[in-house]
């Protein structure tokens, strides 16, 4: 019932936003530069965070064109390896045929999509042959297509790792950790020759008993029979993924923009006064973050509840439970993967410690190939994105690749 009244809540102001959309445009043809009347600013600056007031359900754009090899400029272009109903395996190809260590970045499956990791991906791109899960939005999948549960998942990463090839890379950000170790852990145990050489974890539930943040405690103050009667509904008639169970990407988001109602308030009266006063930069930059924030997609509903019940209630993971298929999964079982995990002083959704667990649990690695790295002065986001992932973090995975790439 929950996703009938969003969307009928959605259709409903379609008409609004429309001609809010037409009256920003109206404000624009009348403006007279240091001339145009302060009202009329006003109502231009209303028109168009009206109109912008929107979530949208289709991924966004990479919008790699090219990349920097050195001195020079190459062209980049967007290649699907391998696709499922679910997901992409995702290549940046570059036009040139030097040959760099391939990384498969292992995007979140959360209410936004892998384009989230567009800033990770830019500051790979230069030096690596870039892959990324690219998971497509429940939404639009099909009944028919069957069920995408954390097994499926590490399935999707196993394949796609044999699909990148052997001595390739592995680099997973936030939720997906926890799949990427498994799926580590899976192919080592069965020596499969695909299995990583480098693993970057970054910011990630490994142990959420490790100094828990308001999204743990969520997560613990509930019975998971909670979240499925409360978070859980059916794609409407009128998709692709119509009856499909899903946890609804703008509940996530709703979610999200909660914990931080301040700053999301904030920023749009900051918006306000940017589209009044003219200052272009500053209201495309807030355009473009929120276009891409308002972004979202579906989580098929079993691969939510899992995540809920095996990774933050029940900590299989760290008390070695973790399932996959019936088999349990054994992180000492990794020899050959050299291990890095980065943490952000400043994450109030994966605090310090819960990934840094990992080095422990994977006791069959040597301690000469485990790297820990803790940024000082960051949040969450900034341990994958913007100046301080570019300049600070960034140099310690790709030396942990170049060293393990020989």
């Amino acid at each position: 019932m929950i996703y009938k009244l969003y969307q009928a809540q959605a259709d409903l102001m379609y008409p609004a936003r429309a001609l809010a959309r037409f009256g920003a445009g109206v404000a624009r043809a009348m403006d007279m530069g240091d001339l145009t009347p302060a009202p009329l600013r006003h109502f231009g600056a209303a028109c168009d965070l009206l109109a912008d007031s929107r979530l949208t359900h289709h991924r966004p754009d990479y919008g790699f064109k090219t990349t920097r090899m050195g001195n020079d400029a190459v062209g980049v272009t967007e290649e699907s390896r391998f696709e499922t109903p679910f997901g992409t395996l995702l290549r940046f190809r570059k036009d040139s045929k030097a040959v760099q260590p391939r990384v498969l970045l292992v995007a979140p499956l959360s209410g936004h999509f892998a384009t989230l990791l567009r800033g990770t991906v830019a500051v790979l791109l230069p030096d690596h042959d870039v892959y990324i899960t690219d998971w497509k939005n429940a939404r639009d999948t099909p009944l028919s297509d069957g069920v995408f549960g954390f097994d499926e998942y590490v399935d999707h990463l196993i394949r796609f790792m044999e699909i990148v090839g052997e001595g390739s890379h592995m680099v997973a950000v936030c939720q997906p950790t926890v799949a990427a170790l498994a799926a580590t852990a899976i192919m080592a145990e069965a020596g499969n020759p695909a299995q990583p050489r480098s693993l970057t974890l970054m910011a990630g539930p490994i142990d959420t008993r490790q100094n828990p943040t308001k999204v743990n405690e969520l997560a613990k103050s509930h019975t998971i029979e909670w979240f499925e009667k409360n978070l859980i509904t059916t794609v409407p008639w009128r998709f692709k993924g119509a009856f499909r169970r899903v946890y609804p990407g703008f509940l996530q988001l709703s979610a999200f923009m909660a914990m931080n109602l301040d700053r999301h308030l904030n920023a749009h009266i900051g918006q306000f006064r940017a589209l009044a006063c003219g200052d272009v930069v500053a209201a495309e930059a807030h355009k473009k973050f929120y276009d891409e924030y308002g972004a979202v997609m579906d989580l098929p509903a079993e691969f939510y509840l899992e995540t809920v019940k095996r990774i933050f209630q029940d900590h299989d993971l760290p008390l070695g439970k973790l399932m996959w298929h019936g088999q349990p999964v054994r992180p000492e079982a990794i020899r050959r993967t050299a291990l890095l995990t980065v943490e952000g002083e400043r994450d109030d959704i994966c605090a310090i410690g819960q990934t840094m667990a990992a080095l422990d649990l994977c006791s069959g690695v040597r301690i000469s190939q485990k790297r820990h790295h803790l940024q000082t002065g960051v949040g969450h986001y900034g341990v994958f994105s913007g100046s301080r992932w570019a300049r600070e973090i960034y140099p310690k995975v790709r030396a942990m690749i170049a060293v393990t790439n020989r």
